[in-house]
C-alpha cells in the first residue's frame, strides 16, 4: 500500500473511531429497552469504514464498545455492539473483494438487507447468549429478542446503512 493511501487510512480510523465512541454518549435521539437500544446514526461509522477496509471496520467497531461501555449502557447493550464484527468484518470484506456493489442500486439494496439480516442474527445471540449466562426465562424475552432487537436492528441497520452511503458518495464525489 502506497504511504499516503495508508495515512489516508488511518486518518479516516481515527476520525471514525473518535466518532463511534461519540454517539453513544451525544446522540439526542435514542432509545433504550434493554436488550434494546436504538441510537440514531450509531452504525454509521461502522458502515464508513467498511468502505475503506476490513482493519478500519474492526477499529471502529471495537471503538463502538467501548463508546457504548462508556456512556454507561446496559453490558447487554455493550456485547450486541461487541457483536458488530461479525457483520461489519464480513461486509467490509465482501466490499473489498465486489468494491462495484454500492455503485448498482439493487446490489447495493440486496447487500444491505442482508448485511441487515446478519446484524441481527449476531444482535440476538449476544442477546441469547448473555441471558442464558444470567439465567434469565426465554419465553418472557422472546418478543424482546426477536422483534424488538432482531427486526427492529434489520430496520435500524438498513436506514443507518442508506446514511452512511450517502455520506461517502458525496465526500467521494468532492475528492
Amino acid at each position: 500500500m502506497k504511504p499516503k493511501k495508508r495515512i489516508q487510512e488511518m486518518t479516516f480510523a481515527a476520525l471514525l473511531t473518535a466518532i463511534a465512541i461519540l454517539i453513544p454518549s451525544i446522540m439526542p435521539i435514542k432509545l433504550i429497552i434493554p436488550p434494546a437500544s436504538y441510537t440514531l446514526g450509531s452504525h454509521v461509522p461502522i458502515f464508513l469504514a467498511m468502505f475503506i477496509s476490513p482493519w478500519v471496520t474492526a477499529f471502529v467497531i471495537l471503538a463502538s464498545s467501548l463508546g457504548y461501555f462508556m456512556a454507561g449502557y446496559p453490558i447487554v447493550v455493550v456485547f450486541r455492539a461487541f457483536s458488530h464484527i461479525i457483520f461489519g468484518f464480513l461486509g467490509a470484506l465482501y466490499l473489498k473483494k465486489f468494491p462495484q456493489t454500492i455503485e448498482n442500486h439493487k446490489s447495493s439494496l440486496l447487500f444491505n438487507f442482508v448485511l441487515g439480516l446478519i446484524h441481527a442474527i449476531g444482535e440476538v445471540l449476544a442477546c441469547v447468549i448473555f441471558y442464558s449466562v444470567t439465567g434469565e426465562d426465554f419465553q418472557k424475552l422472546f418478543y424482546v429478542l426477536f422483534v424488538l432487537v432482531g427486526f427492529g436492528t434489520i430496520v435500524h441497520s438498513m436506514i443507518d446503512y442508506v446514511i452512511a452511503l450517502t455520506i461517502f458518495k458525496s465526500i467521494r464525489k468532492i475528492r
